[in-house]
């Protein structure tokens, strides 16, 4: 049933996903940033409905003055502000929300418009209402009221606006723009105190610096953009290669115009006024952008410093006749401009920002990319030294601070889920098969708090779409601000990692996943409350065949994302948890909330359905479970006896009384009965056999048998070791090996998959690895040099790997058991092999790519 749903919602979701979409990814005029007359390309009338007309562009930043007539005479009346002329700022989806702003004379918002925004969010969950229902908080408030996210705090003179559920981060950073932009343009026009920054008091030298003296010393600085980080094919050719400098200290101007250039310069600026220089020493595109010749503005670049922003237009342009620094590079484009601005210090640090186009490989639109350099002059040109320069925190710290105390109680909690379930087998110990309140205690409680703390209070229910994300991120771009932005979901990765590896997933799948534990929960009182006689679990082998559908899922979602992490995030609506805790059921289209009703209407018969055969994140979790550290103990005897799997409601225990980790979900049934005398039939039988012998009963030793006595010892039957997952393995080279013999041995296994004494008996196998090895050995020779694209890569890794997985199979099948200092090792099944394989090779490939980016950044 679940399945043919999930196919349902695949097959409706297009049409829902897309039926309304609004502001997401609107398409907006060309010249929209270098039009003098603004308000004929967007609707300015609706942002200040009480303007009958509007100026063109005025000031730097620009914004637009907003007339009333009265008479027959037109009163100005506030200004409208488009707040990509002014910041930048991305939302989460790493775009920024392009937002009309109108404001009063007195400096009250008047009227906001959302033109343009890229969140997923606000396309498949969120209505885009909301953000507009947010955005109407700021009606009627002034643009010098401290203005948070949050509750109001009035001995601090802070006001509050209420978030979106769901979309925290858009609407933090939508706060930031709005009052940057408001800020900018109040200071310019009189309303706000413009920013006052100390002016530099030179040390002036007389002396001529080279261009590599000055670029040591921070005065020039160099932004460099390569075609594939704007979405071209990879070119030995960069973008863009330019750089810029201070030409407002002496003796920097003099070392880059040379004496009489610089002179004529000074001449030329007023006071107050100040001066910095770009040339473009690589690249085809062009700094200056064509928005100059249509609207006599340098659209390409920005000039920030601290909350203040400047733009360049015609009037602020100078020729760059040429630079004289010894070393200098050449260079095709170049130009001299001019900052008009009394808040602009060369003494503070201030930031280059040039926009480019980049262009979506996988559906062709272009949207902006920023890249931003800063430059601050060094120590020894300042008398004094630099000043003392305040930066506003990042918008991540901002969040951080406002949730200081639910973010404590959440590290808190899972705190203690760790420490109750690493004392596991005492609280196991101390209960029996009718009462397992010494366990249920603290895992039921853990899934109330997950429910309503976690996953609605917090909303931090983790998602495939983040993996697809840390992949992405670590593959391409790593940004820590991205996942920074969610303090909980940081924090819930940070353990969730660290437990897969030491006990697999069940600890969070099984005890703190908020959909996981609704669905378990459901379970258990469907089952209190009379249905208990229609629950049942799938048939085994039923089971063995769709335990597999979840790692389909998340391949299919892992290779769509290499193509487009736009189809994939849409595919990942397979996922309930958005649907369940971010948007919930009413706020979204009916297929949606059918999918959840029936999944959650399914989990009142079946145990988890959803996870253990649909969810690919717990797919995901689950192949690195393969090496947790810890498991659940066996004994020899559960390869015969049939009660713990009958009662297993993961159906993770096989006919050999072997726990399969993968599919585990830490309800420690198994582990109460493993010391239960009354229930685990070994133990049963032998105190049966004790108290008919009249012998005393000694304590459960750490092997799951009674403490032996002289009169009886236990011996338990013949058959496989149920305590490893698999038969084990003694590779000599690897467990009779020792120091740094063995540590060699081990890397040698990892890296090297062929075997001498398996050359004979597959030869062709052999033959054709040395072939796949050379060839993608080349590949990274050829990407370490700038000659393959990523894509390429990323595929042919993929291809080692299918390879290695095979030759494996072939000529090395066992596995690692527990740490990797130990040396235990059994044999693998595919899955096990599959999961070794693609987890090594994934933690290489990764590797690579960071040393590769890091190599690269050197260059920069």
């Amino acid at each position: 049933m679940q399945i043919i749903s999930c196919l349902m919602i695949y097959g409706l979701m297009p049409a829902f996903s897309y039926a309304s979409t609004g502001a997401y990814e609107a398409v907006l005029p060309e010249n929209l940033k270098t039009a003098k007359d603004m308000c004929a390309l967007v609707p300015c009338g609706e942002v200040f409905p009480d303007a009958a007309s509007f100026s063109e562009r005025l000031g730097n930043p620009p914004y637009v003055e907003a007339y009333s007539e009265q008479g027959g005479q037109k009163k100005l009346i506030g200004y409208v502000m488009l707040s990509t002329d002014i910041t930048d700022t991305p939302a989460y989806s790493g775009k920024p929300v392009v937002t009309l702003i109108g404001m009063d004379i007195q400096g009250k918002f008047v009227g906001i418009k959302v033109l343009k925004h890229s969140e997923p969010i606000l396309l498949l969950g969120i209505p885009e209402s909301a953000l507009l229902k947010f955005n109407q908080q700021y009606i009627g408030r002034s643009v010098a009221d401290k203005i948070e996210v949050g509750p109001s705090r009035p001995a601090e003179g802070i006001l509050g606006v209420d978030a979106i559920s769901g979309a925290t981060v858009t609407v933090i950073v939508q706060n930031q723009v709005m009052m940057a932009a408001g800020t900018a343009v109040a200071k310019q026009v009189g309303i706000l105190a413009p920013t006052v920054r100390l002016q530099p008091d030179y040390k002036i030298k007389n002396k001529k610096y080279s261009w590599n003296e000055l670029a040591s010393l921070g005065s020039i600085k160099k932004i460099l953009v390569h075609t594939e980080q704007v979405g071209l094919p990879k070119s030995d050719t960069p973008f863009i290669e330019m750089w810029f400098g201070d030409l407002n200290h002496p003796d920097v101007g003099i070392s880059l115009l040379g004496e009489d250039n610089y002179q004529n310069l000074r001449a030329h600026l007023k006071e107050g006024e100040h001066a910095i220089f770009i040339i473009r020493s690589n690249g085809n595109e062009s700094f200056k952008g064509s928005g100059f010749v249509r609207g006599g503005m340098y659209d390409r670049i920005r000039v920030k410093q601290g909350a203040d922003s400047f733009t360049f237009r015609d009037l602020d342009y100078v020729n760059l006749y040429g630079v004289k620094a010894q070393g200098a590079p050449a260079y095709n484009e170049s130009a001299i401009f001019i900052i008009r601005s009394q808040a602009f210090s060369p003494a503070y640090p201030w930031t280059l920002a040039f926009l480019g186009n980049r262009i979506d490989r996988a559906t062709g639109t272009k949207s902006f990319a920023n890249f931003e350099q800063t430059l601050w002059l060094a120590d020894e040109l300042l008398i004094g030294g630099r000043p003392q320069a305040d930066t506003a925190d990042a918008a991540w710290i901002g969040i951080w601070k406002s949730r200081a105390l639910s973010i404590a109680l959440f590290v808190l909690l899972l705190t203690s889920v760790t420490v109750a379930y690493a004392f596991r087998e005492k609280l196991t110990r101390r209960s029996t098969l009718k009462n397992k309140w010494p366990v249920n205690l603290f895992k039921y409680s853990a899934w109330v708090l997950s429910i309503g703390f976690v996953g609605f209070g917090a909303m931090a229910q983790p998602s495939i779409t983040q993996v697809l994300t840390w992949f992405h991120s670590i593959l391409f771009q790593w940004t820590w601000s991205l996942f920074l932005s969610d303090p909980f979901i940081f924090v819930f990765w940070i353990f969730i990692i660290l437990t897969v590896f030491l006990y697999g997933r069940g600890l969070f799948c099984g005890w703190l996943c908020p959909f996981g534990s609704l669905s378990e929960a459901l379970y258990k009182v469907a089952g209190k409350i009379g249905l208990k006689r229609f629950q049942s679990h799938v048939p085994h082998a039923v089971h063995e065949k769709l335990k597999w559908l979840k790692y389909a899922i998340f391949l299919g979602l892992l290779s769509v994302s290499l193509f487009s992490m736009g189809l994939a995030e849409v595919l990942a609506e397979v996922e309930p948890f958005k649907t369940t805790f971010l948007v919930g059921i009413t706020h979204r289209a009916w297929p949606y909330g059918l999918f959840v009703c029936v999944l959650l209407a399914v989990s009142l018969f079946i145990e988890r359905p959803y996870c253990k055969y649909i969810c690919p994140l717990g797919a995901a979790l689950a192949i690195p479970s393969t090496f947790r550290w810890f498991g659940l103990k066996r004994k020899q005897d559960c390869n015969s006896c049939k009660a713990c799997a009958v009662g297993c409601g993961s159906l993770a225990i096989d006919k050999n009384g072997r726990i399969d980790h993968r599919e585990c979900l830490h309800c420690l049934d198994c582990m109460v009965l493993y010391t239960e005398p009354h229930a685990c039939p070994p133990l049963a039988k032998e105190r049966k056999q004790r108290e008919k012998a009249g012998l005393r009963m000694t304590p459960i030793g750490k092997d799951g048998y009674f403490i032996p006595i002289q009169e009886i010892r236990n011996v338990p039957k013949a058959g496989p070791d149920p305590r490893m997952a698999s038969e084990p393995v003694y590779p000599a080279h690897l467990t009779q090996s020792r120091g740094w013999v063995w540590l060699m041995q081990e890397l040698k296994h990892h890296l090297w998959p062929w075997q001498r004494t398996a050359w004979q008996k597959n030869k062709i196998w052999q033959l054709t690895g040395f072939v796949v090895a050379g060839g993608v050995s080349l590949a990274w020779i050829f990407a370490a040099m700038g000659r393959l694209e990523s894509g390429v890569i990323i595929a042919l890794w993929f291809g080692w790997s299918m390879y290695e997985l095979v030759l494996r199979m072939l000529s090395q099948r066992y596995v690692k058991e527990g740490p990797w200092w130990r040396t235990q090792y059994r044999y693998a099944s595919l899955m096990d092999m599959f999961s070794y394989v693609c987890f090594k090779n994934l933690i290489i490939g990764a590797g690579l790519f960071l040393i590769l980016k890091f190599f690269a950044d050197l260059n920069v």
